[in-house]
């Protein structure tokens, strides 16, 4: 049973942080109502689908599928904030659609409390997420950037240009289509697995049949590619 009803209305806002000279930013841009935010939360892929139209390409135009991961810091009756492992600060709002879970069990919202690791997964916003998961994880799951190789983002620094593991042939930015549902989930939750800390605001399926996850909130990587089976195969 959900027990933190929504009891704010949500403003629309507008911020924008230039990452690495200006190559990438954060766009925020949340519902106006808590109706909306609901919407929002439940319907990923209506979402992914309105943003996919118009020539198919991941050009962000507003709200996408995606997610983040981190420790819970702060909880009111309808939302709550988490700090990345990367330093990223996220703020996520509840429905009462949002699902709660930890390994195979459904929780109820009371499982989500100060200190707890978890990822989150919804209709991103910037740095604010309309969560329609919530998956309560093992202190050892999602919180560590440990081996990952992931670069948190700061102020001024120029964003970290390398490439890792396999790279889509003929990939180029802003080529695919904007997804949601089981798909982007899945391909977020891979991403996040292997590279904790930022913040994926969409997720754009390719001609290949594979997903460019896009990251956000961090100097390194921008995107994160995964295969038809979920897994993480390169990143840049």
């Amino acid at each position: 049973m959900f027990s933190r009803k929504p009891t704010r209305a949500i403003a629309i806002g507008a911020v924008a942080m230039a990452i690495g000279g200006g190559a990438y930013g954060i766009v925020s841009a949340t519902a106006s109502t808590d109706s909306g935010a609901a919407s929002a939360a439940t319907s990923p892929s209506a979402a992914a689908a309105q943003l996919g139209r118009g020539g198919g390409s991941n050009a962000r135009s507003g709200p996408a599928a995606g997610g983040s991961s981190g420790t819970v810091d702060n909880v009111s009756k309808s939302s709550f904030t988490i700090s990345t492992s990367a330093g990223q600060k996220v703020t996520v709002n509840e429905a009462s659609s949002t699902t709660y879970r930890k390994g195979t069990g459904l929780r109820s919202a009371s499982a989500i409390k100060s200190g707890e690791s978890v990822l989150v997964l919804g209709i991103t916003s910037g740095t604010t997420i309309a969560a329609s998961q919530v998956i309560v994880q093992s202190t050892d799951g999602g919180g560590s950037t440990t081996s990952s190789g992931v670069v948190p983002f700061q102020r001024g620094a120029q964003s970290t240009s390398k490439q890792v593991g396999q790279i889509p042939a003929n990939y180029s930015q802003g080529s695919g289509t904007i997804v949601g549902g089981t798909a982007a989930n899945r391909a977020t939750k891979a991403a996040l697995t292997a590279y904790p800390g930022g913040v994926v605001d969409r997720v754009v399926k390719l001609s290949n049949g594979e997903y460019e996850v896009h990251n956000i909130g961090v100097n390194w990587p921008h995107h994160i590619f995964v295969n038809q089976d979920f897994q993480v195969v390169g990143a840049d």
